[in-house]
């Protein structure tokens, strides 16, 4: 495993006039990211003052914003963590990131290529797979078991 950037959130808007943000989040909510003093924004860092829920996730406030103009010159800008700053996981349990680029294999032993990302639309994890050819599929995480660095899909979901 690397210490990659793993991203929290991302700033989608300032919040008032007084260098507030809105934050969409993409991990375990609001609480989850007070146990961080800063975050790396692509080699600058920001030092997390307050954080509470807010409209569509959460409203944060960074000692280096000052005011609304510097908060909305940040919109679109992702606050990430080392991978190393994550708390360890139980058996069984993983994160996103250390999913993607892991070989997949059916149940079969047919290679299928790598996974190049992991979604949930709100009834379960789904990885997507990229072939040798760029075709791309979907198997439900439930269909996954993932050991020794690879994916195994069972056969009837490699499509």
């Amino acid at each position: 495993m690397t210490d990659k950037p793993v991203t929290l959130a991302v700033i989608i808007g300032a919040h008032g006039v007084a260098g507030e943000v809105r934050l969409k989040l993409f991990g375990a909510g609001v609480d989850a990211l007070k146990s961080y003093k800063s975050f790396d924004t692509a080699g600058r860092m920001l030092t997390l003052q307050s954080i509470r829920p807010g409209p569509n996730g959460a409203v944060a406030r960074f000692t280096e914003i000052g005011d609304r103009s510097q908060a909305e010159a940040l919109r679109g800008t992702e606050l990430t963590v080392a991978r190393s700053a994550l708390p360890p996981l139980e058996e069984g349990e993983y994160y996103y990131t250390d999913l993607v680029g892991l070989p997949c294999f059916s149940s079969e032993g047919e290679g299928l290529g790598n996974i190049v990302a992991v979604e949930n639309f709100g009834a379960g994890d789904i990885i997507e797979v990229e072939r040798a050819n760029g075709k791309r599929f979907m198997a439900p995480m439930h269909a996954v078991t993932i050991a020794d660095e690879k994916a195994v899909i069972e056969a009837a979901f490699a499509i």
